[in-house]
């Protein structure tokens, strides 16, 4: 099955593959149960184009409905997916995981520093005119460096002094050098299509680093891929993001075009990517599923030199890893996140260098069965071979560990609220007016996505590889009121890298839940500082809470209390989660922590709801928008805390 983010995708034909190298990786090494091995090509790519961030908020209001501006262009494409059962519009009753959890206390903490970042108001509207789509869910990136802090969502960026001051705010596509999403005076879509932002700020190099997917659309301008598809990756010159920076794009359609891999079904798309680095490497990992077929491949990781895509140059060498057969068992690899590291001197050097990478396998694109009791240890070796400038001499490693069971979970109520997407949906003209067509179906509000228990954020430090992910928990105040909710399950491990032959070995340090009874605990993202304390970022929402931005403190001694930092003032009212929309309520699908490496501190990116509004205040003038604060369309927001 085919899942939507409800945004609309991404691509660039601007990459030159040079000629390519298959072969077997040499020293490519599986866990106990067996892997047929990680293959590994190697190509170079095109770098150098530049661009810079636009200052400026070219705003645009959206017109009366009977102008029809939304309804013009309802049908958005398919983007991220998904093969797991959580994708699915409706699921059996929630009935009991099995799995068991302590009932966390939940305490506002209102920090010092937290502001409302990047809303969808100002995402559809306030960028490029208002040519864009309207998107869900956020996909929130967050970095800080040089005295600044970057956000980046589907599909705009921000720039933000230490204080919480916008500085900049652009459209992604516009950021990319690429046409708009959508004309909004023809209806026709633009050409190529961004998503799914992952950045970092690299204390190497001292540089931020921004990497999106962007798809080709077909060249009728109808927002359907064509199939090709890059990993667009922008690299600061300097300590400001307000400066140049150069672009260098990698072509993931995996068919054979274009120097890339053939691999079965593809074309593909390099769906979810992430990013993580070592002393030597920039690393990007993706799942690979097919466009046009169901199935899903395998992750991939691109592994290249930081340095040299810190330099700008024209062209890049890339090492591409397909790990369609490396997991143990000769599984597939799933969601296989890099890790970053607090600082330069955080990174592991044994073997020539290692980059580390954590993953789960209940998901069902890892052959998995809904539950599962195994944590995945990733490592890329000899990663120094990576600034050679020739083909680099990888190798791969992995080792499955057994941890505490965790389970996909269900969709997580929320609290019930006013809904004026809902109301308007179930009035055809109203509905006519943002959907082009009556709502047949009788819309009420929903629950949201928790994703599927792949893994979310990791991190490597003092020789720590820490990590988290959602997971169906029981919890409750009392035997009688136990219900399954989503929680999050966290880990903190001790990988071992031979240096005499890189091979891997690891041990699960600690590990626990974090659950709260009659709430959901959602989209965690965990982030280190410098002496090994750590912070997982979450959304709560639930019976009690509407979407919030919270976060929870990770010591040697476990967690503690959920933290609310911004209390939701009403629930989530996005076109996905309803059935004329395809009915999939998406939230997420990830959030962010990022450690100043100025000061230490540490600061999480959360998505969250911050308004709530009637169907008349929803009607009046300008349609939609209650005031400037959602759209006609959808209600999320985003916020970003210091937590120190």
């Amino acid at each position: 099955m085919r899942a939507s983010r409800g945004f609309i995708g991404l691509v660039s034909s601007v990459v030159l593959a040079g000629a390519v190298m298959t072969a077997w990786a040499p020293g490519v090494h599986a866990g106990s149960s067996g892997g047929s091995g990680a293959v590994i090509t190697t190509r170079v790519v095109r770098g150098g184009q530049t661009t810079r961030l636009d200052r400026g908020t070219a705003g645009a209001g959206e017109v009366a409905p009977g102008a029809g501006e939304e309804a013009a262009s309802a049908k958005v494409p398919v983007a991220n997916r998904s093969l797991s059962s959580n994708a699915k519009a409706d699921r059996a009753g929630p009935g009991l995981s099995g799995i068991g959890a302590p009932n966390t206390p939940v305490v506002p903490s209102p920090a010092p520093t937290s502001f409302q970042a990047i809303n969808h108001h100002q995402q559809r509207l306030e960028v490029v005119g208002g040519n864009q789509w309207s998107l869900e869910p956020p996909d929130q990136a967050l970095c800080i460096g040089g005295g600044f802090i970057f956000e980046a969502v589907n599909n705009a960026v921000a720039v933000y002094d230490m204080d919480g001051n916008r500085l900049a705010l652009d459209s992604l596509n516009h950021f990319f050098g690429y046409p708009v999403e959508i004309d909004r005076t023809t209806g026709a879509a633009g050409p190529k299509q961004t998503t799914d932002p992952t950045c970092l700020f690299d204390p190497t190099t001292n540089r931020f680093f921004l990497t999106v997917l962007t798809y080709d659309a077909v060249p009728s301008g109808d927002p359907a891929p064509s199939g090709h598809n890059t990993l667009d990756t922008a690299v600061s010159s300097g300590l400001s993001p307000l400066g140049t920076w150069s672009i260098t794009h990698i072509d993931a359609t995996d068919d054979g075009s274009g120097g890339t891999p053939s691999h079965p079904g593809c074309p593909c798309i390099g769906d979810y990517p992430h990013i993580g680095v070592d002393a030597n490497g920039y690393y990007i990992t993706t799942n690979e599923y097919p466009f046009f077929t169901d199935g899903f491949v395998g992750a991939q990781i691109y592994a290249m030199s930081k340095a040299q895509l810190a330099s700008g140059a024209n062209s890049v060498t890339v090492s591409q890893i397909d790990t369609s057969r490396a997991a143990p068992g000769d599984q597939p690899g799933f969601t296989v996140w890099p890790a970053q590291s607090p600082t330069a001197g955080q990174y592991a050097t044994t073997a020539n260098g290692t980059e580390y990478f954590l993953s789960t396998n209940a998901a069902e694109e890892a052959n998995g069965t809904g539950t599962s009791s195994d944590l995945l240890t990733w490592s890329v070796t000899n990663t120094a071979s990576l600034n050679s400038g020739v083909a680099p001499a990888l190798n791969v490693h992995v080792a499955k560990s057994t941890v505490n069971p965790y389970a996909v979970p269900l969709p997580a109520v929320q609290k019930a609220g006013p809904t004026p997407l809902a109301d308007c949906l179930n009035v055809t003209a109203c509905a006519k007016a943002v959907s082009g067509t009556p709502d047949k179906f009788k819309e009420t509000e929903r629950p949201l996505d928790s994703l599927d228990s792949r893994m979310q954020q990791v991190m490597y430090a003092n020789g720590m590889l820490y990590g988290s992910h959602g997971t169906a928990v029981d919890v409750g105040a009392t035997a009688s009121t136990t219900a399954q909710q989503t929680g999050v399950a966290w880990y903190v491990t001790a990988p071992v890298t031979d240096p005499s032959n890189g091979n891997l070995t690891t041990a699960v340090v600690n590990q626990g839940r974090v659950a709260t009874a009659r709430n959901n605990v959602l989209m965690p993202s965990l982030g280190v500082r410098a002496n090994g304390s750590a912070v997982i970022g979450v959304t709560l929402a639930g019976l009690d809470h509407y979407p919030s931005a919270a976060y929870v403190d990770l010591t040697a001694g476990g967690t503690g209390a959920i933290k609310v930092v911004a209390e939701g003032v009403g629930p989530e009212d996005g076109f996905a989660g309803y059935r004329l929309f395809g009915a999939r309520p998406r939230w997420g699908d990830y959030g962010a922590a990022a450690i100043d490496p100025r000061t230490g501190e540490l600061w999480v990116a959360n998505e969250w709801i911050a308004q709530s509004c009637t169907f008349a205040q929803y009607q009046a003038t300008p349609f939609g928008q209650c005031g400037g604060t959602r759209t006609a369309l959808a209600n999320w927001s985003t916020r970003i805390t210091k937590v120190g």
